[in-house]
């Protein structure tokens, strides 16, 4: 009769489920991604997950397109903003690394810790790289590099990135901040201007000492 109550009452919504699935990803890892756990999490009903799901392979699939979505979308698009310098470019790409909204790093390391089980979740990994770098690439390229030395300069930017997400790097927010000028010029060659900067510290809560 519980059971009846429970699977007749309160379902929860499939953005619960979600979100409970990516909490578990992130503390646990992809095995810890099932339903029946998943369900006492939520203080819900086993059945109530099949309202919004076919089954778990449907909840995977919906999380790796919002990691996709999300991760790869944004940092695109941030390649993609308006700039007036490659410098200030760079600054946009730069969001993503201290903006979680953009670009979720805890999210990115699950995902590719759970590669490391998964071919076709690899593939997804590898195919992620791939887009995000030709995206930094072609931005190279909008401020005169050629397509060789722009596709260098983009591995150069992403994969210093990837490096600081799977070493789990702990960096605070004033030392990053400090690095960041030496970071610009390094990728793009040129120097930050004083304004670029200052924009993009105010855009991230960041007063210099």
């Amino acid at each position: 009769m519980e059971q009846a109550t429970n699977d007749s009452g309160w379902r929860g919504s499939q953005e619960g489920w979600l979100e409970a699935a990516y909490t578990a990803l992130l503390e646990s890892g992809v095995d810890s991604v099932k339903i029946l756990p998943l369900a006492k999490r939520l203080n819900l009903s086993r059945t109530s997950f099949y309202w919004f799901f076919k089954d778990r392979e449907e909840l995977l699939s919906v999380l790796i397109a919002r990691w996709r979505d999300k991760n790869t979308g944004n940092l695109v698009k941030q390649s993609e903003a308006y700039a007036e310098t490659l410098a200030e470019a760079m600054l946009n790409v730069f969001d993503c690394w201290l903006n979680k909204d953009m670009f979720d790093s805890q999210f990115e390391f699950a995902v590719r810790s759970w590669a490391l089980q998964s071919p076709e979740i690899q593939a997804e990994v590898h195919a992620a790289d791939h887009a995000r770098m030709a995206a930094i690439g072609r931005m190279f390229m909008r401020f005169g590099y050629d397509e060789g030395a722009a596709d260098v300069r983009a591995r150069t930017t992403y994969l210093v990135q990837i490096g600081y997400i799977s070493m789990q790097s702990d960096e605070d927010l004033a030392l990053r901040m400090k690095r960041i000028p030496e970071y610009i010029a390094i990728y793009t060659g040129k120097v930050p201007q004083q304004r670029e900067l200052d924009r993009f510290f105010a855009r991230h809560a960041y007063k210099p000492e």
